[in-house]
């Protein structure tokens, strides 16, 4: 007897509790959507959200593959309406109302490139409708989402990805196999940053001077968040303020965490704590400008229990290198979406003895016989380390992180499997602990989360 669809995703979502985060998406790559896209027709999709994001999102897709067509957009400012029609041609139609464009049966996957506030519900409308969805990070704007967008997803049978591109890359990929084939032992320490030093890298953009009511639809760009009175600030520079956005942790660290997670197959932390402050850019934002977060990561089937230490810092006048450093027991990799410099070294079996040790205190008759029996124990060849060994990758020339990711995207939008390479089991289990490190923050309390089930743990 043939299983149903449905119950088989049930099934598949049951045993991904305890696959590894990089197999989580294969068994999804074998089921079929019921609606294939031939492979002469071209995949037409549409942007809802064109700020900042929504246009790099809208370029990086149409670099991805010549056979996709750019048909609709969605925006709650005029301007940016009028922007897409000089950029993109006259053909493209616009509307402020994202409704108009899910309801369209010749639309066949749609960005939601919004606030973090509107993903999950322009997220859940859209796979009702018969939408493949493309969603940026961070999934959801609120923990208690996640599960909902999941349960959408499987319930429609669409191909969905998290825009976290940096996974996509050719320095992100190596980095997953050199940890994978064990070139740096077991892993017991991850430390990655994002800083920035400028106005505009801390979320500061500028506001067009016809900002009013009138342009913007301020009403539907509240939503679900407190009604106040219209704010240029609060529309044009949204991530400044908790009702829409996520912070630096739902902005920076969700792209630390995702690729983390790629490269060690991690289900995600079960301990959150934070600590930061609004140092700098105390210009009535809500949220810290300076953030570090510890994560404790379990022992599992595919990687040993870890630590990994998150920092932004949106006034660093120092040195600024954004990169992630994986340290093992054998070695480091640090890695950037471009390179990638690995660097191996082992203890030798045998400890040692003298210099700044115990050893020069005993009695010289202590100190021959502790001697004689070393010798005998370690063997000259166990004395030796072998020599340190460094690697150094570069990306291939032309390698294009963003496009790879809607490549990916599209790629499984038109064979119509429901996999990629951040589903949205993936997704959640990135956004949900960076989710955690913001309720650390503002409650000043350790989080505790459950990885598998992914779910708040009580205590």
């Amino acid at each position: 007897m043939h299983r149903t669809r449905r119950k088989f995703l049930k099934n598949v979502t049951a045993a991904s509790a305890f696959l590894a985060t990089e197999s989580i998406a294969k068994p999804f790559n074998i089921i079929k959507d019921l609606k294939k896209i031939s492979p002469n027709d071209k995949i037409r999709f549409a942007t809802i959200g064109m700020g900042i994001q929504g246009h790099q999102d809208t370029r990086a897709a149409l670099r991805s593959s010549p056979d996709l067509e750019f048909v609709a957009a969605a925006d709650l400012y005029d301007g940016r309406l009028t922007r897409v029609k000089e950029l993109f041609g006259k053909e493209v139609s616009t509307t402020r109302d994202y409704r108009q464009i899910i309801d369209r049966k010749d639309i066949d996957a749609v960005l939601i490139v919004t606030p973090d506030h509107w993903h999950d519900h322009i997220t859940k409308a859209s796979l009702k409708a018969g939408k493949n969805v493309y969603c940026e990070k961070p999934m959801v704007h609120h923990i208690d989402e996640g599960l909902s967008v999941i349960d959408a997803w499987k319930k429609s049978g669409k191909t969905m990805q998290v825009g976290s591109q940096s996974i996509s890359s050719a320095a992100y990929k190596e980095a997953k196999r050199m940890v994978q084939a064990g070139d740096i032992g077991d892993i017991n320490f991850v430390e990655s940053n994002y800083d920035r030093f400028n106005a505009i890298g801390a979320w500061n953009y500028s506001i067009p001077t016809d900002a009013s009511p009138q342009t913007v639809d301020w009403e539907t760009y509240l939503g679900d968040a407190p009604k106040v009175p219209f704010d240029a600030k609060r529309f044009f520079r949204w991530r400044n303020y908790r009702d829409y956005g996520t912070g630096v942790a739902g902005d920076l660290f969700v792209h630390l965490i995702t690729g983390v997670h790629f490269v060690t197959n991690s289900l995600g932390p079960e301990r959150i704590l934070s600590s930061g402050e609004l140092s700098y850019w105390k210009d009535g934002r809500d949220v810290p400008d300076v953030l570090v977060s510890i994560l404790d990561y379990p022992k599992t089937d595919v990687h040993t229990n870890f630590q990994m230490v998150l920092r932004v810092n949106f006034a660093n006048a120092g040195s600024i290198e954004n990169n992630t450093r994986i340290v093992g027991t054998e070695g480091q990799i640090v890695f950037t979406n471009s390179n990638l410099i690995l660097n191996q070294k082992k203890l030798p079996k045998a400890p040692g003895f003298g210099g700044y040790d115990s050893y020069n205190t005993f009695s010289e008759a202590e100190q021959k016989e502790f001697k004689r029996q070393y010798d005998a124990q370690y063997p000259e060849d166990t004395r030796k380390a072998d020599p340190i060994k460094e690697l150094k990758f570069e990306a291939p020339k032309g390698d294009d992180p963003h496009a790879n990711h809607f490549r990916d995207f599209f790629e499984n939008v038109r064979k119509g499997n429901v996999g990629t390479i951040e589903d949205p089991v993936f997704g959640f289990r990135a956004a949900a602990p960076v989710l955690a490190c913001n309720e650390s923050y503002f409650s000043k309390k350790i989080v505790h989360w459950d990885p598998v089930a992914m779910k708040m743990k009580k205590k």
